[in-house]
């Protein structure tokens, strides 16, 4: 049996105005999604526990089976893992977003774009690199990462109480207040004031304004966290496999998880990804192992960006261009697979940031189900059947659990 987690991120919404009242899933062309969902069964799963932040680091550790409350520490650890840096017990890891933000000059600080206009890996690798050179210490060691995600590690302890918000919970607002907390700490104080004035006059910069690009004039550190403790997929279900994503924690939970991570040329986190390349990829995988996970970020970067449209594009080329590819090929080679189709959370367009409410997905099997849905792959119709079918799972380990047939549902 092969096992096929599809994971388009921030996927879910609620009725969009622009979009006649309607969500992007809903308005998106998804044959392949609708077919499968019609034979399969219909789940509503809490990828996020109470009390936790619904960020993609805790609702995609939930969906490969991991329990938050055990083994969750921070975003950032496992972005550190994902890039082969070793967190000794005395360090800690943060995300450092190059970020674009602007002072009108009463003591505001707008967080006007969380991704520097998603600027690119070549670009933002310059601008880390510089300010390494210029600030790196005993204290502080920059990582390079993917477009406008970095890592910081911290050699130090941090003030009782000190906690970080991610910027793209709040574009467009008002965060002075939160930039006060590295007040706090000395070297944190120094390292973004040096950033926010080496990059002003940065070529990297220069050029992109020339561009009429948005430029990277700050950074932001967030998700923080010591090291965690996870044992293998394999050890916990007896499966082996591989993961692909354009995302550092994504990959970072893959190597933790003890899966092989596939790097795709091309992958890119957004629009423009190399969707080919990730569903050939998995498809590689699934010849010599029995599970794959292949994470799609564009629908959830487009909700950040409140781009109804560019959101519903995300949705119509992960159908197109991962699910259909990748259950066609399967149907043709005639081994039996079990496939979910999910979100992790949901990022509604209206809010720009993500909702810890329970997902829908759907779970397709080869071989059928005993109790096929009937109903396209949509919000509402998930929360339909699973009023008729009851198949509503409280963690995500006990969603992957009935997804590996170690466990059924009640």
């Amino acid at each position: 049996m092969k096992y096929i987690l599809l994971i388009g991120d921030g996927m879910g919404d609620v009725p969009v105005p622009a979009l006649h009242n309607q969500t992007p899933l809903e308005v998106a062309e998804t044959p392949t999604m609708d077919r499968l969902a019609r034979s399969a069964e219909m789940l509503v799963v809490r990828t996020v526990p109470e009390g936790y932040p619904p960020g993609s680091d805790v609702a995609n550790l939930s969906l490969m089976g991991y329990e938050p409350e055990r083994y969750y520490t921070g975003r950032a650890p496992l972005e550190a893992a994902s890039l082969g840096v070793e967190l000794t017990a005395e360090e800690i890891a943060f995300r450092c977003n190059l970020v674009h933000v602007e002072r009108p000059g009463d003591g505001r600080l707008i967080m006007v774009d969380y991704s520097s206009g998603h600027i690119t890996t070549e670009e933002s690798r310059q601008l880390i690199a510089a300010l390494q050179a210029e600030c790196g210490s005993k204290e502080l060691t920059l990582y390079p990462g993917v477009s406008y995600r970095h890592l910081l590690v911290y050699h130090g302890e941090l003030p009782a109480g000190f906690t970080t918000v991610p910027p793209h919970d709040h574009s467009d607002q008002d965060v002075a207040g939160y930039f006060q907390v590295y007040e706090q700490v000395e070297p944190f104080r120094v390292l973004m004031a040096r950033a926010a004035e080496m990059f002003a006059d940065h070529p990297v910069n220069r050029e992109r304004q020339r561009l009429g690009k948005r430029t990277a004039n700050g950074i932001w550190l967030w998700g923080e966290g010591r090291r965690p403790a996870m044992e293998t997929l394999e050890h916990r279900f007896g499966i082996r496999g591989g993961l692909i994503s354009a995302v550092d924690l994504l990959k970072g939970l893959g190597v933790l998880g003890g899966l092989e991570v596939i790097e795709v040329p091309g992958a890119t986190g957004y629009l423009d990804t190399n969707y080919e390349g990730k569903a050939e990829a998995a498809l590689k995988v699934l010849e010599r192992d029995d599970f794959v996970l292949v994470h799609v970020e564009a629908p959830d970067e487009t909700g950040h960006q409140g781009l109804a449209g560019e959101k519903v594009q995300a949705v119509t080329d992960f159908d197109r261009r991962i699910v259909t590819p990748i259950v066609e090929a399967m149907e043709r080679r005639g081994e039996p697979f079990r496939l979910v189709v999910t979100m992790d959370h949901y990022t509604p367009i209206h809010r720009r940031t993500h909702e810890d409410w329970p997902v829908p997905m759907f779970l397709y099997d080869s071989r059928g189900v005993k109790h096929p849905s009937g109903r396209t792959y949509t919000e509402a119709n998930v929360l339909a059947a699973v009023q008729e079918n009851g198949l509503t799972l409280d963690s995500g380990a006990a969603f992957f659990r009935r997804f590996v047939e170690q466990e059924d549902a009640a």
